[in-house]
């Protein structure tokens, strides 16, 4: 296989309170608000990944409730398992990767995220029970 062939996978988490609202972290490295999360370890399972991932960006421990999407960024070759949390211990902390957050409702994502960051909140956020399949180039949803 060509290397440049090679996808990596990542996992986030989108945590939904009790009021309906979505956890959104916003990244120290470029600003953007997103749902926590990052890219598995190759000796890495699924729920192990999400669970690292989402507890050392927030500090928060979850259980994944559902898998909402999946997503292909088309230009750096990254699919993205995105899963519906609730938070169930620990407390949000900055760290190193995030600087702020926010639980916000279904407009606010549109107005905080890029529209391939936001859908996949917004999936999470939706009582819909099929999983969202999207394709993105990083910043706009691209039509299969």
């Amino acid at each position: 296989m060509n290397p440049q062939d090679a996808h990596s996978v990542s996992v986030a988490g989108v945590i939904i309170d009790d009021q309906g609202r979505a956890l959104l972290t916003q990244r120290r490295d470029n600003g953007h608000w997103e749902a926590p999360g990052g890219v598995l370890e190759r000796a890495e399972d699924i729920t192990t990944g999400l669970l690292r991932e989402v507890e050392e960006e927030t500090g928060l421990q979850v259980e994944p409730v559902a898998l909402t999407g999946v997503y292909k960024n088309m230009n750096r070759g990254i699919v993205a398992l995105v899963f519906r949390c609730k938070a169930v211990g620990g407390e949000l902390t900055e760290t190193d990767e995030t600087r702020a957050f926010r639980w916000v409702t279904a407009d606010e994502v549109r107005a905080l995220a890029s529209e391939a960051f936001a859908v996949r909140v917004l999936d999470a956020m939706s009582n819909d029970h099929v999983p969202a399949v999207r394709q993105h180039d990083g910043e706009r949803l691209i039509s299969a």
